[in-house]
């Protein structure tokens, strides 16, 4: 018999289910802040059963964006307003999560549906950092 549909423990959290949303782009947040369609996206997925829900690469600094529409966490409104996602996603049954993340040298870059490409500053973009290679390094 499957264990698929049986509740985990993992520590202290207990999901319903081992179905788990995996955190899938949207880039549909605005200066990082969730915005309805994240509440529809992973409230659904609350809704539809799963037993937890991985919220989008959600980055840590403005930098740390993919692209301008990344959610973001670096700010108390973004926060606030990632609270009644979470909140609904709690009252529906499931676990709600995040993916903290930086882009490095691939952010700044438009939406897939826009090309993808480095935006420049002008564009909207911002300098980007990533790690040096060790040859770099060791130069210095």
């Amino acid at each position: 018999m499957s264990h698929l549909f049986t509740p985990i423990t993992i520590k202290d959290i207990t999901l319903r289910n081992r179905i788990g949303v995996a955190p899938m782009c949207q880039y549909q947040a605005v200066n990082g802040i969730a915005q309805a369609w994240h509440m529809s996206q992973l409230g659904s997925k609350a809704v539809g059963g799963a037993g937890l829900v991985i919220a989008e690469a959600t980055a840590v600094l403005p930098e740390g964006r993919i692209t301008p529409a990344c959610m973001g966490l670096w700010n108390d409104t973004q926060v606030e307003a990632l609270k009644p996602i979470t909140a609904f996603i709690k009252s529906q049954g499931a676990v709600p999560g995040v993916q903290l993340a930086h882009a490095g040298r691939k952010g700044s870059s438009a939406p897939p549906w826009l090309g993808g490409h480095q935006l420049t500053n002008a564009q909207g973009g911002w300098d980007t950092a990533g790690p040096l290679r060790v040859s770099q390094l060791m130069a210095s």
